[in-house]
């Protein structure tokens, strides 16, 4: 995103500010599919962020969905059913049994527990439709099924006339930059469905993987992707499992394309300490395990006029608009001529940073959202958006929730 892209938006527009670039995205998603082997498929989890969907639904395989929210936000978007994956540890049963009698998504279902199994399966057999499915295997936490589990569910409905259970699902976690965990993971499920194929006569036909790749967000972070993905691309191959690989990916697509405009609003030195108070916060901007006060994002600044000759840099404290002690966005950022009215740039924030804050503490405005187009015109996808109508006790019950003024 350049300098003067983002100078001539805030001619336009007042920060704090979201921009997500969608040539960046196009982008990214061009070089992961570069760099993996070419049979390999992308799903993109929606909650990594909603607001690129429409873009991003015609350049990946699937979209995870883990919400009634996110599904109502991919219908309502008019997305293709076919792509869904409706997955997440709970899914509200009601829900489950009306999507399946009114045979939407069209997709496929995860399975997390027993009773998701049961309540799937009743479903179908009652709406005598086949449904999709996928089985989680867990890693070790609250998501999932066991191995023993999964072997007595094929065990028992491989034949199904209502069920298609397709393959096996299996998460453990993000920002894994070791290709040695990768590997043993790679190995424990390529042996788990050999074993299904041996024991059950079952042949999985799809495996879908989250492979948590990492995103480098921090200064100094010392990470070589493509030597990464190189290696990774080389365990998918040596597989003994031939069919359709599927790997679910977040913050690896989408963190590159996002940009959180914030700016100065007042500057002190406290205790021989430089201060700048922003017109953000925390409430608006996570990057992963909450580091940035401890470390440094990536971080350029738009000065409000030309920039006086450099005096040198100074370590600032960068803190939010929150009346709390603990709204430091990053500590100790060596910065120079930082004044009021500068606006600071976080890059690498498309994933997550906008969704995960605690948005409505304090009752601070949601930012507006923005979309930068590849021909250079802007689209805003959201407004600024007032949360005091969210979080005022409605004693009169009267229908204001959700309004603006």
């Amino acid at each position: 995103m350049k300098e003067t892209q983002l100078k001539a938006l805030l001619r336009e527009k007042t920060t704090p500010l979201y921009v997500f670039d969608l040539a960046e995205l196009r982008r990214r998603v061009q070089y992961l599919r570069q760099a993996l082997p070419e049979k390999v498929k992308l799903c993109y989890a929606v909650k990594a962020n909603p607001f690129i969907l429409e873009e991003l639904s015609g350049l990946v395989d699937r979209l995870e969905i883990c919400s009634p929210g996110e599904l109502h936000i991919c219908r309502q978007l008019g997305l293709p059913g076919e792509k869904f994956v409706v997955s997440g540890v709970y899914k509200e049963p009601t829900l489950l049994r009306q999507w399946i009698s009114q045979g939407e998504p069209t997709g496929v279902y995860t399975v997390e527990s027993m009773t998701q199994f049961d309540v799937i399966y009743r479903a179908a057999a009652a709406a005598q439709k086949r449904v999709p499915l996928l089985l989680r295997l867990t890693s070790g936490n609250q998501f999932g099924l066991d191995e023993a589990e999964i072997q007595s569910l094929i065990g028992e409905y491989r034949d199904s006339p209502f069920l298609d259970i397709r393959g096996i699902q299996y998460f453990s976690g993000t920002q894994k930059t070791s290709l040695k965990r990768l590997k043993r993971e790679l190995d424990t499920l390529d042996s788990f469905l050999k074993g299904l194929r041996d024991t059950w006569g079952y042949e999985a036909r799809e495996l879908e993987f989250g492979p948590g790749f990492p995103v480098s967000y921090f200064q100094g972070d010392s990470f070589e992707e493509s030597a990464f993905l190189e290696g990774f691309s080389q365990m998918l191959r040596e597989l003994d499992f031939s069919g359709s690989i599927t790997l679910e990916l977040g913050r690896s697509i989408a963190a590159s394309c996002g940009s959180y405009l914030t700016q100065v609003v007042d500057r002190k030195r406290n205790l021989g300490e430089n201060y700048a108070i922003v017109d953000g916060g925390i409430h608006q901007l996570a990057y992963y395990g909450q580091f940035m006060a401890m470390k440094h994002p990536y971080i350029h600044i738009l000065h409000r006029e030309q920039a006086a000759k450099d005096s040198g840099e100074e370590p600032w404290n960068i803190c939010g608009s929150l009346c709390t002690v603990n709204d430091i966005l990053v500590k100790k950022l060596p910065l120079g001529n930082l004044n009021i009215g500068d606006v600071l740039v976080f890059q690498n924030t498309g994933a997550y940073c906008m969704t995960e804050g605690i948005s409505l503490f304090l009752t601070r405005d949601l930012p507006e959202v923005v979309l930068l187009k590849g021909d250079g015109t802007t689209l805003t996808v959201r407004p600024r958006i007032q949360t005091h109508t969210l979080n005022i006790p409605n004693m009169k019950g009267e229908a204001c929730y959700g309004k603006t003024d």
